[in-house]
């Protein structure tokens, strides 16, 4: 039975989190996001912490811990800097989970240990200029010659894409046979041919790098190929299940963080002589934005207890990622309508929360493309 009480292990993670974030990453955030500055002595404090390898079994390197208490970090950072919490989020949900379920033990050894450790950074590689929503049709290919596989073709929005040293990349090994012809491979940093881009300057999450890159006849073994050739579709897609849980832990830090301003202006706040906090158009903003917060939450909550319990959960990761997402544009931009003109100024964070927020619904799926997933989960039976 679904339960929302908290055991003594997940609510240390969660302080641990809150207060790392606290009182490690909040001090430079303003700085980091006017620079796009990646902050990588930040990121290796959380990796000596236990952060970038949650969910992976000690035996490789992680913590060993739950679904549930990957959200709450996750969501205690990102109330500080979604930033660092979309490195977090990568990390765990996409790259450590496909090669601690996909790897053989020898490139467990090789790629998961170092990456569940906090040694070493990854990055997930399926977005093409071509193929963003549909990543069926995966330009990038791999053909095999003789004992090898050659990779030639571009891969696009690549978060930690300049900084990682392990990349998840996806290739088309025949076309024909479309999403069933899709492989798995992991790539390190430095492979002849493999060449990340230049950094994106983005709108927001600015201290996380975002860049292309290029596959120009990369030299792959067998030994570089993560479960069976044709197997890479659905790798892709279960990794994301996990991904968009990361994303709605994401959202849920920033819903949280710009609610919080909100209701703190709020009551300092006068106008006519009383808070604005008492008039009551201002209350009705703060009701609905609490209101879905806390809907954002249980969404989010069920989606990983149900990971968790090695249930179907593709329906509720799709719903709790959709509904966060769409609830931190809400929120934040609220948030920034309280605040008048002080919400438009860096000094008040709101509208580094209202630019961040906008791209939860667009990464690891658009809000568009979850419509699509949930309406198909309630139809296929």
């Amino acid at each position: 039975m679904f339960s929302l009480e908290l055991n003594d292990t997940q609510i240390q993670i969660r302080d641990m989190a809150r207060k790392f974030a606290v009182e490690e990453i909040a001090p430079s955030v303003i700085e980091r996001d006017i620079n796009a500055e990646f902050p990588s002595e930040i990121i290796k404090k959380m990796g000596e912490l236990g952060f970038l390898g949650m969910t992976v079994p000690p035996e490789w390197g992680g913590s060993g811990l739950d679904t549930i208490s990957l959200v709450l970090a996750l969501t205690e950072i990102c109330k500080i800097d979604a930033s660092i919490g979309i490195v977090m989020s990568v990390q765990n949900s996409l790259v450590d989970w496909i090669l601690q379920n996909y790897g053989k033990d020898s490139q467990k050894e090789k790629y998961l240990k170092p990456l569940a450790e906090g040694r070493h950074l990854g990055a997930y590689c399926l977005s093409e200029p071509e193929a963003g929503s549909d990543a069926r049709d995966q330009r990038t290919t791999a053909e095999r010659v003789g004992g090898q596989w050659i990779l030639n073709g571009m891969k696009n929005w690549i978060s930690t894409g300049t900084k990682a040293d392990t990349y998840i990349v996806f290739a088309q090994t025949n076309p024909e046979l479309k999403h069933k012809g899709i492989a798995c491979f992991v790539i390190e940093r430095g492979t002849p041919g493999f060449e990340p881009g230049l950094k994106e300057d983005k709108m927001g999450v600015r201290s996380s790098d975002t860049c292309s890159i290029g596959l120009t006849n990369v030299k792959l073994t067998d030994d570089n190929l993560l479960g069976m050739v044709g197997e890479g579709f659905y790798i892709a897609m279960k990794g994301l299940n996990g991904g968009r849980i990361g994303i709605a832990a994401q959202s849920l830090g920033i819903c949280k963080a710009a609610f919080k301003a909100a209701v703190k202006y709020a009551k300092e706040r006068k106008t006519m002589g009383v808070p604005i906090a008492n008039h009551q158009i201002i209350q009705h903003k703060l009701a609905q934005m609490s209101m879905k917060i806390d809907a954002a939450e249980m969404l989010i909550w069920k989606a990983a207890w149900l990971r968790d319990s090695g249930k179907d959960h593709i329906k509720a990761a799709s719903e709790a990622k959709l509904f966060a997402s769409t609830a931190a544009s809400d929120i934040t931009r609220e948030a920034v309508q309280i605040h008048g003109g002080y919400g438009y100024v860096r000094e008040y964070q709101v509208e580094r929360m209202m630019r961040d927020a906008k791209v939860t619904e667009i990464y690891e799926g658009t809000s568009e493309i979850q419509h699509l997933v949930i309406a198909r989960e309630i139809l296929k039976d």
